[in-house]
């Protein structure tokens, strides 16, 4: 499978409510020879939405082994318990993400009304790479806009699937992550600045999806 992101790499973008408001989110596929690969999930009730993506491409739920949330918002991590009822998949997350995801620690974000908590299976570094059809995908640790969120870069395409440290839903093509989503935008700052030194061509942002933009914009927005 192919689509514009590149081989073996699909987005995912679903229309859903969340918090009060209408919300576009953009969970990425990643093929893998186990199996497929679920970059972030989206809030509670998106599940319909991933099953009618992958069932265009091909594919169902059951064909998903690993889930890797870049970090434990709601809006990426709540639907996740709902998924785990469908699919016994494995989940991934930066080992300071995995607190609030498995109900330690109550989401950094919101009101108090957090999703409910699953294991976290596998807790990432930065610098583990994945075996995958569009070649190794390499987490990168760019916390700021969460303790432990990580964004994934496949190298082999120049590609980098940015969750939050990077959007594109707002007036500029891409733009650095949203300070009034960012506990800490000091480290966040940082890590675009991190990005900034890896080849990237083209960006998929969970909020904004696919940008034709990399290393050059990304430099010009640390540089701001």
């Amino acid at each position: 499978m192919q689509d514009e992101d590149g081989a073996g790499v699909h987005t995912l973008p679903i229309t859903v409510e969340y918090g009060g408001r209408e919300l576009t989110i953009t969970p990425v596929i990643v093929e893998t020879d186990r199996g497929l690969v679920l970059c972030d999930v989206g809030p509670q009730g998106t599940i319909g939405g991933l099953e009618t993506h992958l069932r265009s491409l091909g594919y169902g739920l059951e064909d998903i082994w690993l889930v890797v949330l870049t970090h434990h918002d709601g809006d990426h991590a709540g639907g996740l318990a709902e998924l785990n009822e469908r699919v016994d998949a494995v989940v991934a997350a930066h080992r300071d993400e995995a607190p609030y995801i498995s109900g330690e620690c109550d989401p950094i974000k919101g009101d108090g009304d957090r999703y409910p908590s699953v294991p976290v299976d596998i807790e990432l570094a930065g610098g583990v790479r994945i075996p995958t059809s569009a070649g190794p995908m390499e987490v990168v640790a760019t916390p700021g806009h969460a303790p432990g969120h990580v964004s994934l870069y496949f190298p082999d395409g120049n590609l980098l699937v940015a969750g939050d440290v990077l959007v594109a839903d707002g007036t500029e093509p891409l733009a650095g992550p949203k300070p009034q989503f960012t506990p800490d935008m000091d480290r966040a700052i940082e890590s675009v600045g991190k990005l900034a030194g890896l080849e990237i061509d083209h960006t998929l942002c969970y909020h904004g999806g696919y940008v034709p933009q990399g290393r050059d914009r990304i430099r010009e927005i640390y540089e701001q």
